[in-house]
Formats: structure tokens, sequence, C-alpha cells
């Protein structure tokens, strides 16, 4: 005959209570499991105390789950909100170093995907260090990497309701737009080489929410590089650009000697920050609400007929 699990507990409150503290005190001990955006399972013994993040974005994202006072390491850029300034720095995004990593002994590093050297991010995982990567490539994806990082670091309660506010902010900017007419747009993150974004990437999502069709939105890579000579043939109805800075960058008016192409001819040339637009975080709602508004000038713009 087999032992019970828990022996036999009297009737009453004090059983009942004794068997809550048994039960509370076995999930204590269990493991915590998780598939990370690459299918890879990650363990972690408790929630972690000790992250390290090799994006700006994740350090960000990080902040707005709660967990913001876990953060012993990130990369450089990593700028948002004011406090991460301060964590001490672990390299690039693009080129970590690999012992500054090591020496802060982290429970738990959040990598990115398409972002990180994953070579590198294999290395640290030889070197016995837990990593969960993450790739959100939809707008919804961020408010589940919210409630993803609430329950690695054992704050859900802020990570849940921070999501949900963004599960509503977003539907609202849906509800919003939906039955807008399309604008064809050429969204350009560089001017050389010529770089844009393919269908994949989350930018892709944010023209679609606000009535817009990326005209490369056909291509599959993350950033493809194009010619000057296929953005003409596609005739984008608005050109927007972002670049490095708050700034608008310079080269944007390089367009406007091409007045046969719409946008130039009906003045759609617009510019976000990079910051709110290009960055996996709550944040990207703030550059959507921008680019919406942009294709509603753009929108204006069109002939009367």
């Amino acid at each position: 005959m087999k032992t019970p699990i828990f022996p036999r507990l009297q009737a009453g409150p004090a059983g009942i209570a004794l068997l809550t503290a048994l039960l509370l005190s076995t999930a204590a001990h269990a493991d915590l499991r998780f598939k990370d955006d690459t299918g890879h399972e990650v363990r972690l013994k408790a929630p972690a105390r000790r992250i390290i993040t090799l994006a700006p974005h994740a350090a960000e994202s990080l902040y707005a789950a709660g967990a913001g006072d876990k953060l012993v390491g990130t990369v450089e850029y990593s700028d948002y909100p004011p406090e991460a300034k301060k964590v001490p720095r672990v390299g690039g995004y693009s080129r970590v170093d690999l012992e500054a990593v090591a020496a802060l002994k982290p429970d738990l590093v959040l990598a990115w995907e398409s972002g990180n050297n994953m070579t590198q991010v294999d290395k640290l995982k030889a070197l016995g260090l837990t990593v969960y990567v993450s790739q959100p490539n939809t707008i919804e994806n961020i408010a589940d990497q919210l409630e993803r990082l609430g329950q690695l670091a054992g704050t859900e309660a802020v990570a849940n309701a921070a999501a949900e506010r963004f599960r509503k902010r977003l539907e609202n900017l849906r509800t919003i737009n939906a039955s807008k007419p399309k604008v064809r747009v050429f969204y350009q993150i560089w001017k050389t080489p010529l770089m844009t974004i393919g269908g994949p990437q989350i930018i892709s999502d944010a023209i679609r929410i606000c009535g817009g069709e990326n005209v490369f939105g056909h291509l599959k890579q993350m950033a493809p590089n194009v010619s000057i000579e296929a953005v003409l043939e596609a005739d984008p109805e608005a050109i927007v650009a972002t670049g490095m800075g708050d700034a608008q960058p310079e080269w944007l008016h390089d367009w406007d000697p091409w007045t046969r192409m719409t946008a130039v001819k009906r003045s759609n040339l617009f510019h976000i920050t990079p910051d709110i637009m290009q960055r996996h975080t709550p944040r990207i709602l703030d550059g959507t609400e921008k680019l919406c508004a942009h294709l509603d000038t753009a929108r204006s713009h069109r002939p009367a007929r």
C-alpha cells in the first residue's frame, strides 16, 4: 500500500490550515517552467531576482512589468525610463561582453532573437546561465510579453494590469481606424543603405492598425535593403522616416526631387521619433497613434472627387 503524500489530517480549521501550508510549501519548491519565443524551455527555481537584459526594449518592458528593481545589467541605449541609465552596461545589443554578463551573476538573462548575436546567446547558455529569448512580432505580443515578464520576475499583479491597459488602448486604436481608406506607406529606417521594414516586422503591424499598407510588406526580411527604383515603382502615398534621434532626418527630403511620386506630390513626408516606434515596448502605441495621425493627414491631402 502506498504511503499518502500528506499524512492524515484532523478535520476542522486547524487541519485545513496545515494542509494549505503544506501545499504552498510544495508549490514554493517547484520549478517554474516556461517556453520562450524560440520554443526553448526555460526553468527557474523561483522568480528571478537578478536580471540582465540584452536589448533596450527588454529593459524598458521590465520596468513596465514592475520588475525594474531586479535589473542588474543591460546594454547601451537602454535609456528609458531614466532609472535604466544608471544600470551597469554589458556591451551593446549586437555585441555583448560575455564576461561582464557572467560577473553580474544573473539568475535570468533576457535576449532578443532578431537583434542579438545568437551565437553569443548560445555561449551564455553554455556558461550555465538561464536565458529567455523573446521575439514580439505583433503589437499584441507586447501585452503577452509584459505578462510573461511578470511571471518570470514574480510581479504578476503589476505586469497583468499593464498588459490589460495596453490591450484596451490597442483595441481602441483598431476600432477608430478599422474602416478608413487604405494608405500605401513606405517606411524608411535608414538612407545608406536604403532600408525599410518587411512584413514580419512589428511596425508593419502598426501600419495595418492605422489602415495603411506597407508597400514592401511582401518581403520576408525584418529590415531589407531596397533600391530607389523599387520605391519609385511602388509609388507610396506616404513616406514615414525615423532615423537615429528625435529630430527629423535630413535625408527625408532627399525625396523632394521625385515629384511624380504620390508621397512627394501631396507633401506626405512624415517623421516619427524612433524610440516610440522601433522599440517593442508599451510606448509603441504612442508611435502608432502618431503614425495613424500622419496617415489621416495623407488622406486629407487627397484631391476632391
